[in-house]
C-alpha cells in the first residue's frame, strides 16, 4: 500500500532502493517503479529527467546510510582504533546476515554501469574515496608508513568482505574482515 502522505519523490526512491537492490539496477524499468508507487510517468519525469538520475539519487541514499554507519562506529570507538575495526566489521555482519543480502550496492553499480564517466559511476568513486579516506584517517594515529597504501588495503578488505558476505557464509564476513585489518594495520610495511 502506498503511503501518500509522503512526498511523490521519496516514494520513487523507496521504491527504486527496493527494487534495484534485489534485482539490478538494469533489470528494473522506470514503468516498474512507476507502478509500484501508483503515479504515472509525467510525474515520474517531473522529478528525475532520466531513470539513471533515479539510480543516482538511490546511490546517494545508500552511502548516506553507510557513512552514517561508518561514523556511528568510528565515534563510538573513541579512538580505539581496534574497537572501530570490530564494530565495522559487525555492522558487515549484520548487513549480509539480513535478509534480502546481495553485496555491495556500489561494487553491483560499478558492474552494471562500466563507463567512468556516467553519472553513476561517478556515484560509486566518490563514495569509495570517502571510504578510502575515512580508513586513512581512522589509521592515522598508528603513523603507519604507507598510510594511503594501507586504507586502500582496508578498502579491498572491505569490498571482499561484502562479496563473500554475498556469495559465501555470510557470518563469516566480518569476522575475516576484522582479523584481515589486524594483520594489515600491525604488519610492518616494506
Amino acid at each position: 500500500m502506498t503511503n501518500v502522505n509522503v512526498p511523490v519523490r521519496e516514494r520513487l526512491i523507496d521504491a527504486a532502493t527496493e527494487l534495484f537492490y534485489a534485482h539490478g539496477l538494469r533489470a528494473v524499468s522506470a514503468d516498474k517503479i512507476i507502478e509500484r508507487v501508483g503515479t504515472t510517468k509525467v510525474t515520474f519525469y517531473r522529478h528525475f529527467k532520466t531513470k539513471d538520475d533515479l539510480v543516482v539519487a538511490y546511490l546517494e541514499g545508500c552511502a548516506a546510510v553507510e557513512r552514517h554507519g561508518m561514523n556511528s562506529a568510528i565515534a563510538q570507538a573513541d579512538g580505539d582504533i581496534d574497537t572501530a575495526l570490530r564494530l565495522i566489521s559487525e555492522m558487515i555482519d549484520t548487513m549480509a546476515c539480513s535478509p534480502g543480502f546481495r553485496g555491495c550496492a556500489f561494487i553491483n553499480a560499478a558492474a552494471e554501469y562500466p563507463d567512468p564517466a556516467s553519472p553513476v559511476r561517478q556515484v560509486v568513486e566518490a563514495h569509495r574515496a570517502w571510504y578510502t579516506k575515512t580508513f586513512e584517517q581512522l589509521i592515522t594515529p598508528l603513523e603507519l608508513p604507507e598510510q594511503a597504501a594501507v586504507a586502500d588495503d582496508l578498502m579491498v578488505l572491505r569490498d571482499g568482505a561484502m562479496v563473500a558476505g554475498y556469495l559465501g557464509e555470510p557470518t563469516g564476513a566480518g569476522g575475516s574482515f576484522l582479523r584481515s585489518c589486524r594483520a594489515i594495520v600491525r604488519s610492518p610495511r616494506d
